[in-house]
């Protein structure tokens, strides 16, 4: 048998021929491949008939996403009681809002400093500048002007390197913005570890059973004296960690053993800014919550995302004509940091811009029961209305 006679033989069986430094001197040559050729049109033909099948079958399906029953549950706080609406956080038994309507809508809390920031971007100042001298007209404004249903008072003048204001003056402070408004606080110090448990101490009792959440207790602090301070004056405790699940764990089993509840406690697993680390965010607070679900009692507690953190990224409030005006970019800036943590599961937002709370409370709203059946909000000109 010549040579061709055996690569044509070799052929016979052959799908696909890889030929490398091979070189041939001939007049003619044919080669037939029809074995092989006819194999791989059977394929094409099979494939086909498969695709069409499965298309067929697709346009009798109907979609209907996962639900997961899970056997764990978030646990319900209370902020705001005496002479405070109340709001409720936390309920959920899914990891998903899709998976289905939320107990309560999540909260967003409005911004205010005891003292005036200079610091503040200007889309923010330009807002306020008018009430900075005074906690309790700040919040008024808040509340009145842009539908705050929460105010977060930030006794930043506390701080030793700030005006160092005295405990007595820090509780002034609170009962002026006790006075000025009826939505629930969140009381923050200055963050000086070693003042701030004192600090706190003096707003629990001076807003005694208003129920507040006191923010907050962290491992580096006295968490035990901020503890104390909200069972004696019937306040809840904002428990804070830094992007560290198991910092979390411990943090809460430790104020549970101080006498608070799951439903004493909220959680504050850190908000990166967008573009600045929030896929760090995203993971911490969905295996947060994924561990609540499956049954892990010192998790079960709602969340909450200290949203303002958006704005110092330089995208938010950076001159940069290329990237367009600070009015625009700095509360979409805060907006998706916002939407992203809600979309993980977060149940509080701590918020700066008037704009930005607005927004994100209308988006918040959809995911109860009650939204089904009233109007979708209009949000299409959330823009045009900034100018």
């Amino acid at each position: 048998m010549d040579k061709m006679s055996q690569l044509l033989k070799l052929l016979e069986k052959t799908d696909y021929i890889e030929i490398n430094e091979f070189r041939m001197d001939f007049e003619e040559l044919e080669l037939q491949l029809m074995p092989a050729m006819q194999r791989v049109a059977q394929q094409v033909v099979t494939k086909q008939a498969a695709v069409q099948k499965s298309m067929k079958m697709m346009e009798t399906i109907e979609f209907a996403p996962p639900i997961k029953d899970y056997p764990g549950k978030v646990a319900e706080v209370q902020l705001g009681a005496g002479t405070r609406k109340p709001v409720y956080l936390g309920g959920q038994q899914t990891l998903y809002r899709f998976e289905e309507s939320q107990p309560h809508e999540p909260v967003v809390t409005f911004d205010v400093f005891d003292i005036p920031m200079p610091g503040l971007p200007r889309p923010i100042r330009e807002h306020f500048s008018d009430v900075m001298e005074h906690p309790g007209d700040w919040a008024k404004k808040a509340v009145k002007d842009f539908g705050a249903n929460m105010v977060t008072i930030h006794l930043i003048g506390t701080g030793p390197k700030v005006m160092d204001k005295t405990p007595r003056q820090a509780a002034e402070d609170i009962e002026e913005v006790l006075q000025a408004v009826d939505v629930p606080l969140v009381v923050g110090g200055s963050g000086d570890p070693q003042k701030d448990p004192i600090i706190l101490e003096a707003a629990a009792m001076a807003a005694e059973g208003e129920r507040c959440l006191l923010a907050s207790a962290n491992l580096d602090l006295d968490y035990k004296r901020v503890a104390k301070a909200a069972v004696d004056y019937n306040h809840a405790v904002l428990s804070w960690a830094i992007t560290d699940i198991n910092m979390q764990k411990t943090l809460n089993k430790y104020l549970m053993k101080e006498g608070l509840t799951q439903n004493d406690i909220v959680m504050d697993p850190t908000t990166c800014a967008l573009g600045y680390g929030i896929e760090f965010s995203i993971d911490v607070i969905t295996r947060t919550r994924l561990a609540a679900l499956k049954g892990d009692k010192d998790l079960q507690m709602p969340m909450s995302s200290g949203t303002t953190n958006a704005w110092g990224s330089r995208e938010a409030w950076m001159k940069n004509d290329a990237w367009g005006p600070t009015d625009y970019r700095g509360p979409i800036w805060e907006i998706f940091t916002g939407l992203t943590m809600m979309l993980c599961g977060v149940d509080i937002f701590m918020m700066l811009h008037p704009l930005s709370v607005q927004l994100l409370s209308e988006i918040g709203s959809t995911f109860t029961k009650e939204y089904l059946t009233t109007d979708v909000p209009d949000i299409s000109n959330w823009i045009t209305e900034l100018e």
